[in-house]
């Protein structure tokens, strides 16, 4: 979800003014592209459970269960199941200490303004799993927020390292993905940002290169292993998992080298608008997802990778374009508006300054 601020200043806009944060923080532009980039991701590997829920065959969250390996699974989920949901992890760890960085220079008790936040987020996801989709992440984010992450605010960011290091090796001995990887995700994304790794991470050309190449290493093998092994074996999902990671790293840093390239201003037209419309945009999805199921009828199973590839930009484009519109003239989208006004419990500003 994206990291934010309450503003005690107005919001630079307009030609030769890098875009603010609400504390007069600069945005930093990647996290934004990252977050667009993961959405469309997870809407890819999302389609299908959530087409689910209209024709009741069964009910499964894309995040935990692990495809069999038909022709489907070897194209799109491939490239898909596994790949998205660690990036978003990752950032919503990112937002949480951003936000308690400057929750810490505007308010006198930062953490409460976490725990309403979560709790918010908790409410939000509670009713998307039981009104709409059973697949909700929103709800085990809060919970593990509020588990994890807010006690982790009072920890040395070394012991915060190694923890992570720990909970997401732990689940991927222990053959498992998906959600129990969610914690480590979480306080790598913390530390990260307790580091000052996401203040430099524009900066760097080296770092990023270097990080592809071994995230790449490890991706290849991990890939074959997994194609290689039986769905239903005792190690598809250490291997699904470990794939899935170490491909998500790869997305990541050869998205931020393409950053630093002539296709930045291109990525940021792309993927910017929709990432800083998260929340919007990810409950919305589903409300256009299940349309688009009862639209085109027939059991999801059937649905082949291009069907799954057409709903996905039915739902994108249309989102991509009402994203940035509306950000033309307000702050933000406009579920994030109201989640700050409950976390901060006064009301900000949302139409942009002239």
């Amino acid at each position: 979800m994206p990291h934010e601020t309450l503003p005690p200043a107005p919001e630079a806009t307009g030609p030769g003014h890098p875009t603010t944060t609400f504390s007069g923080r600069p945005r930093v532009a990647a996290l934004d592209v990252l977050r667009g980039f993961a959405l469309c991701g997870i809407l890819l590997a999302n389609v299908k459970p959530i087409a689910h829920m209209i024709h009741a065959t069964e009910v499964t969250r894309s995040v935990v269960v692990a495809p069999g390996q038909d022709d489907a699974w070897l194209g799109l989920g491939l490239f898909v199941d596994q790949r998205f949901f660690p990036i978003f992890s990752l950032l919503f760890g990112v937002g949480f200490s951003l936000l308690l960085d400057s929750a810490g220079r505007h308010a006198p008790r930062p953490r409460v303004l976490l725990v309403r936040r979560l709790l918010v987020l908790l409410a939000v996801g509670l009713a998307h799993m039981f009104l709409l989709w059973r697949g909700d992440i929103l709800t085990i984010y809060a919970v593990v927020g509020l588990l994890v992450l807010l006690p982790s605010t009072w920890l040395p960011r070394r012991v915060v390292a190694g923890l992570a290091a720990v909970l997401i090796a732990t689940p991927l001995i222990l053959d498992s993905n998906g959600v129990p990887l969610v914690p480590g995700l979480f306080l790598l994304g913390s530390a990260l940002t307790r580091y000052g790794v996401i203040d430099r991470m524009e900066r760097s050309v080296r770092v990023p290169a270097a990080l592809a190449l071994l995230f790449a290493a490890g991706a290849v093998p991990a890939v074959w292993l997994q194609l290689e092994t039986p769905a239903g074996d005792a190690y598809f999902n250490t291997w699904f998992g470990l794939a899935g990671s170490l491909m998500a790293g790869v997305y990541v840093c050869v998205l931020l080298l393409l950053l630093r390239t002539p296709l930045r201003p291109v990525l940021r037209r792309i993927f910017a608008p929709l990432g800083r419309m998260a929340l919007t945009n990810y409950l919305s999805a589903t409300i256009l997802v299940l349309v688009a199921a009862r639209l085109i009828g027939g059991s999801p199973d059937g649905w082949s990778s291009a069907t799954v590839l057409l709903i996905a930009g039915a739902v994108l484009l249309p989102q991509w374009l009402v994203s940035t519109l509306w950000l033309r003239r307000y702050r933000q989208g406009p579920l994030e508006w109201l989640w700050r006004w409950a976390t901060w419990a006064r009301r900000p500003p949302l139409r942009r300054t002239p």
